[in-house]
């Protein structure tokens, strides 16, 4: 099996440069030599100028990065031996996972892939998919074989344990040699050098197994498959030439046949959290050997100031990632129906809460919209790949459609008030403060806030958004709507607060309401 990259020897380009990508490629740029690769040249241009418009990067960060070059041309990711994808994964309008992003950025990174190389993939997605949907794009356009193994007791006991350092990693020369825990009395992933594919004698035709040694483990029996273009045989890095598929008299085609290694360590960005930054957040890793998910835990490690707990297998970190947010979701889903429980009780539900809150093992979670590229959509990947199996999710869907709906609540209470209070709703005037999905940050993906507005206007109303957070272009771009930098004074029916940025908050509930709605019109 060819050789992994040194740590000292590695080289990263890093596929997509938004709210996530661009974070890591500020900490590796400070550490190794990194190229970040995005498809707007608009997006690396203000990259180069210094400029961060998701302002989840100051420009300071931005030029203590100072190996990082930004490109818009897959040639200058060439050099690179470890390619990181952190491309969106969003839904479609049938709430189907689009995956078009995640296999165009395969596709890309396949062509550039060399014997030896690594790909991380960062994009929250379904349990499975890394291998079942990117792998096969990998392998298609690089025509290198994908290196995996899998080994029981994996990783050993004691190596997400220890709470007073992390794993380190030493290693020699082109290899990575070993990986030493403490309180881990043996020394694990060292590599016979150097490392090959031989024959099975249980094989099938066509299967090969890794020859490899780790000490306190045993093979699991799992194979590492050559594509169905390559004959079973023992890999090198030379060109191997093969028959072609045209037939007798064809020329040959000249192949490859190292071998590529994988990796996931799931994305953890929590845009516009100024405390939850990315090298205080601990990151899961995986890899498709042992020894690729040494190597990963390494690399991460060195820019993880929080540390990382290596899984057991790409697929339970895919699974870990989509559950985090499935969790907070039904959560989050559940207050909504109490608090719309509550208002018909004519109960003061942050009230409820608060006083429930009083006991040490109530989660605090409150009622909102919850939209995003991440809690809105993320549990859709997860249901979408229980469905295929047969498995019918009934909660998490439960949830997702309580949630979907709080937008078009909000804006039917707001209704109803305005009927109490004889105010014509055809040709009313409201004022709605704020468009992000969330307090604090620009990011307009998935903001449910849209759906308060498309309520709203079906009835007839003029719906004006002011949010100094958004940028009007892009909102125009997106969602066809043209932003209300000032409001003007005293010809609103009513006002809804949607998004609870630092500057409505600071203003006060009085401040909020004087200036904009008319007279005796506060809703």
């Amino acid at each position: 099996m060819t050789a992994l990259p040194s740590l000292q020897d590695t080289r990263i380009g890093l596929i997509g440069l938004g709210y996530v990508g661009l974070p890591l490629a500020v900490e590796f740029g400070q550490h190794y030599p990194t190229v970040g690769f995005d498809i707007k040249p608009d997006r690396v241009a203000e990259l180069r100028a210094g400029h961060d418009s998701t302002r989840e990067t100051t420009p300071e960060e931005l030029q203590a990065a100072s190996q990082l070059s930004y490109t818009t041309d897959p040639a200058d990711l060439a050099e690179c031996n470890v390619y990181i994808v952190t491309v969106p994964t969003p839904i479609d309008r049938y709430k189907r996972p689009d995956l078009t992003p995640l296999e165009r950025a395969s596709e890309t990174v396949g062509r550039l892939l060399k014997p030896g190389d690594v790909v991380i993939y960062e994009s929250t997605v379904y349990p499975g998919c890394t291998e079942e949907i990117c792998v096969p794009l990998l392998e298609r356009e690089s025509s290198l074989c994908y290196a995996a193994t899998e080994l029981p007791n994996w990783p050993p006991v004691g190596w997400n344990k220890t709470a007073e350092s992390v794993a380190t990693a030493a290693v020699s020369g082109d290899t990575l040699d070993a990986i030493n825990v403490p309180g881990v009395t043996d020394t694990l992933c060292r590599k016979r050098s150097p490392l090959t594919l031989t024959p099975a004698s249980d094989a099938a035709p066509g299967e090969l197994i890794p020859a490899y040694e780790t000490v306190g483990a045993q093979p699991s029996g799992r194979r590492t498959e050559a594509p169905e273009h390559v004959p079973a045989q023992t890999a090198t890095t030379d060109a191997v030439a093969l028959s072609s598929p045209g037939g007798p008299g064809s020329p040959p085609k000249t192949q490859p046949t190292g071998h590529f290694y994988v990796g996931y360590s799931p994305e953890r960005i929590n845009p516009g959290d100024r405390e939850h930054r990315l090298t205080t957040i601990k990151k899961v890793t995986a890899g498709s050997t042992p020894e690729a998910a040494c190597f990963v835990d390494a690399l991460y490690n060195r820019i993880i100031t929080a540390g990382t707990h290596l899984a057991p297998s790409i697929r339970v970190a895919e699974a870990a990632k989509v559950i985090e947010n499935t969790q907070r979701d039904v959560n989050i889903a559940l207050i909504n129906e109490l608090a719309m429980l509550f208002h018909r009780l004519n109960l003061d539900t942050e009230a409820v809460l608060a006083a429930a809150g009083s006991k040490w093992n109530f989660l605090p979670f409150r009622p909102g919209l919850v939209g995003g590229h991440c809690i809105g959509v993320d549990p859709y990947y997860l249901t979408h790949k229980a469905q295929e199996i047969g498995y019918h999710p009934a909660m998490i869907l439960a949830g997702r459609r309580i949630n979907d709906g709080m937008g078009a609540y909000v804006a039917q209470q707001v209704i109803k008030l305005m009927a109490q209070r004889d105010l014509p709703l055809r040709g009313a005037r409201i004022l709605i403060l704020g468009l992000t999905f969330k307090e604090n940050c620009p990011d307009l993906r998935n903001t449910r806030v849209i759906d308060i507005i498309d309520e709203l206007q079906s009835f007839g109303a003029l719906v004006d958004v002011h949010d100094p957070w958004v940028d009007a272009a892009e909102a125009r771009a997106e969602y066809g709507i043209q932003m209300t930098p000032a409001p003007a004074q005293g010809i609103y029916q009513a006002l809804i607060l949607a998004v609870a940025h630092r500057q409505f908050r600071e203003s006060g509930s009085r401040r909020l309401t004087r200036p904009w709605p008319a007279q005796g019109r506060v809703l």
